[in-house]
């Protein structure tokens, strides 16, 4: 049986750890006091379809429950992700980071060195509901480096009927998901759930714009950008702008939401904690700078994101919040 320790369980953490312990993995999951007690009586995950598991993993809050584990998942906001290696230093296992963004696979890279670490993506959005109980509102599957390590993290996966493929171009799919993953503050700034902002054109028409300047900066760059849809990114980009109708009808084979989605920056303004934001639009911002280019919306989203921490609006309209990102573009 594979032992599993995921490190930093939250609502992806325990999703994933969760659906991994109902296919028959040894999972631990380590986390904060606060939510390991909340899983005390077992832990509830259910998904697109109306499928749910009821299970009991183990539980801790010390990273040493990790040192024994054959596969260790890290699931910690991306502002952690150096604490998380320094932590894991005895850990022999294989180490997956399957965290938003970039660089973490490379920072624990340089905090474990000798340790093998593999970069994975995960594509779907998880929502806590209530004490114990995580859901899945989005469609889609997990992704981890090509490595013979990753086979018992792989096998694990598809004992549990959790849908997992390997690619080598890892990068390009990490840099695929952070153009996605634009809206995250989108979606926060709206304070609506994922398929209501979605439905309304202006928001995606902000979207678009905000993906139009990644995807400028990438290329400009030379990033690749993987294919993960059966759309490219940037006919994404162009689709988002339709009238409700076209896009209705083309979202609905891409990909699935449910009513109960919402994006994790948008718990993360609910619980009060510090956004990714960082390690999303500034990832952009960051990038276009290195190549003597600016991303003003991109940069425009950062100020807003970090206003709404401190405690200003979350309840921008699409029209509004498109406004305020076109108002950042030079005029002729």
């Amino acid at each position: 049986m594979t032992r599993i320790a995921v490190f930093g369980a939250g609502a992806i953490g325990c999703y994933v750890g969760g659906r991994l312990a109902a296919g028959g993995a040894d999972v631990t999951l380590i986390g904060r006091a606060r939510l390991m007690t909340e899983l005390a009586n077992g832990l509830r995950i259910t998904e697109l379809g109306d499928r749910s598991w009821t299970v009991t993993p183990a539980l801790a809050t010390d990273a040493g429950a990790a040192a024994d584990a054959d596969v260790v998942l890290v699931t910690v906001k991306s502002a952690q992700t150096a604490e998380a290696g320094a932590a894991l230093t005895a850990t022999r296992g294989v180490v997956i980071s399957l965290q938003n963004g970039v660089r973490n696979a490379e920072i624990l890279r340089a905090a474990l060195p000798g340790r093998t670490v593999l970069a994975g993506m995960v594509p779907f959005n998880v929502a806590w509901v209530e004490p114990g109980h995580y859901h899945r509102g989005t469609s889609g599957e997990l992704i981890v480096e090509a490595s013979e390590a990753a086979t018992p993290f792989v096998d694990a996966c598809r004992a549990a009927e959790l849908e997992v493929i390997t690619r080598g171009d890892i990068l390009a799919v990490q840099w695929s998901k952070l153009v996605m993953n634009l809206n995250n503050a989108i979606n926060a700034l709206s304070g609506r759930p994922l398929m209501a902002q979605l439905e309304d054109r202006d928001f995606r028409r902000c979207l678009a714009a905000v993906q139009r300047e990644a995807l400028d900066v990438l290329d400009a760059a030379g990033q690749p950008v993987a294919k993960l849809l059966r759309l490219s990114p940037r006919m994404i980009a162009r689709l988002l702008p339709a009238p409700n109708w076209i896009f209705r009808r083309v979202a609905a084979r891409v990909a699935s939401v449910d009513p109960l989605a919402r994006s994790s920056m948008s718990d993360d303004f609910a619980a009060g904690r510090a956004t990714e934001i960082d390690y999303l639009q500034g990832e952009i911002v960051a990038l276009a700078g290195k190549v003597g280019r600016t991303a003003p919306m991109n940069g425009k989203l950062v100020e807003l994101v970090r206003a709404a921490e401190a405690g200003g609006r979350r309840d921008w309209g699409g029209a509004e919040l498109l406004r305020a990102l076109e108002a950042t573009e030079p005029t002729a």
